[in-house]
């Protein structure tokens, strides 16, 4: 196998299970990604990472552009050795936080510019171009895109812009990028309106076809950006499955920023299979926990005098050895452990999680998966 083959050793219905190859190793999908934005899952050492066995780690481009700087990430030798984790790594373009930054970001035809307030102050541009050099510096195994993103909701005159922005932008970034060892993901575009959606598809297929005529380089997976920016869960699976599976066959199907274990499961169904989002350790650290009995508040009173564990069903190292009244205890009295072994615990519930997923594709049986999932207390999460 070569660099960014992907196999798809089963499927099971639209579910898929497969490997991907990487400069820094092979990952196994369907899978959730912890979104480590600093370079640092927040509250999580590199050695738990790899106890969690998270096979990839995200961090953010925005971020890390603005501290420390590309330039010193470089000079670290990539975003790995800079935090001393060896193994696959994805940068997002940090489209989504210019978008963020709401009336402090101007977007043209030729790119972005933007007011970084939330550290201090400084005037910015980016062009798709100068995109790319910052994520090749950063040297991730996995990059993507500068798109646009648009919230919800949204007139379908300013989705159709932003959107055809977006795979204007994928061309300039698929010419720009040249690293032969980092893979160039394109991001779906097209808000809730099923008609852009497959649109953009369509487009970003033609960009690859014409560049691949010339010499150049496809596309080496798909990042599904736009949704959970507003909308209804309901209202983004109106139209999931029918773009995911207007996507190519032979590359990654990746749903940007979602992180709600039901979600995650609907989602394979749909034939998505990477993702990735903050939801376990921001909710950790707010005191929340996923379990097979639904979402827990461990703020709740009910849990001083419960000397069981946090969930009975999970073999992780916080169940195995913290009560939920000593987690609570922690929670109330804003103890940095409490967040941190939260956050140990969800991101163990998610990896978990799309391992068994795996595991049924692998058995022909993801739908019965499906159903029982669907019928436990554990698809309670919101």
């Amino acid at each position: 196998m070569t660099l960014f083959d992907y196999t798809i050793e089963a499927t099971s219905g639209h579910a898929r299970a497969g490997t991907y190859i990487t400069a820094h190793g092979a990952f196994t999908t369907p899978l959730f990604m912890p979104v480590g934005t600093h370079a640092t899952v927040k509250g999580i050492t590199v050695d738990q990472l790899r106890e969690l066995d998270a096979q990839v780690v995200l961090a953010n481009t925005y971020h890390l552009y603005m501290r420390p700087g590309a330039d010193v990430v470089q000079e670290a030798g990539g975003v790995q050795r800079f935090m001393a984790y060896d193994g696959p790594m994805l940068t997002d373009s940090g489209g989504f936080q210019l978008f963020s930054l709401g009336h402090l970001m101007k977007t043209d035809g030729e790119g972005v510019s933007f007011r970084a307030d939330d550290y201090d102050g400084s005037k910015h541009r980016w062009t798709p171009e100068q995109n790319m050099a910052i994520q090749e510096a950063l040297g991730a195994d996995i990059v993507m895109q500068l798109d646009q993103c648009m919230g919800y909701p949204a007139t379908r005159e300013q989705v159709q812009a932003s959107t055809q922005l977006s795979w204007e932008w994928a061309q300039r970034c698929l010419a720009a990028h040249q690293r032969a060892d980092q893979a160039l993901f394109a991001i779906v575009q097209g808000g809730m309106h099923l008609d852009l959606r497959l649109e953009s598809v369509r487009q970003l297929q033609q960009i690859e076809q014409a560049s691949q005529s010339a010499g150049g380089r496809r596309f080496d997976g798909f990042g599904i950006g736009g949704y959970s920016v507003g909308e209804d869960h309901e209202v983004m699976f109106e139209t999931l499955g029918q773009v995911a599976r207007a996507l190519p066959d032979d590359r990654p199907r990746y749903l940007m920023g979602v992180g709600n274990p039901t979600t995650l499961v609907r989602a394979v169904r749909e034939g998505v299979d990477m993702f990735d989002c903050v939801l376990p350790t921001r909710t950790g650290r707010m005191g929340t926990a996923f379990s097979s009995q639904g979402r827990m508040n461990m703020r709740n009173a009910k849990y001083a005098r419960d000397f069981g564990p946090l969930d009975s069903a999970c073999d992780c190292k916080v169940c195995r050895n913290y009560t939920r009244a000593y987690l609570r205890h922690l929670v109330k009295q804003n103890e940095m452990l409490g967040g941190i072994l939260l956050s140990y615990h969800n991101l163990h519930f998610l990896i978990d999680l799309m391992k068994r997923a795996r595991q049924a594709i692998l058995q022909g049986a993801y739908e019965e998966f499906y159903a029982e999932w669907m019928a436990s207390p554990a698809a309670q999460d919101y």
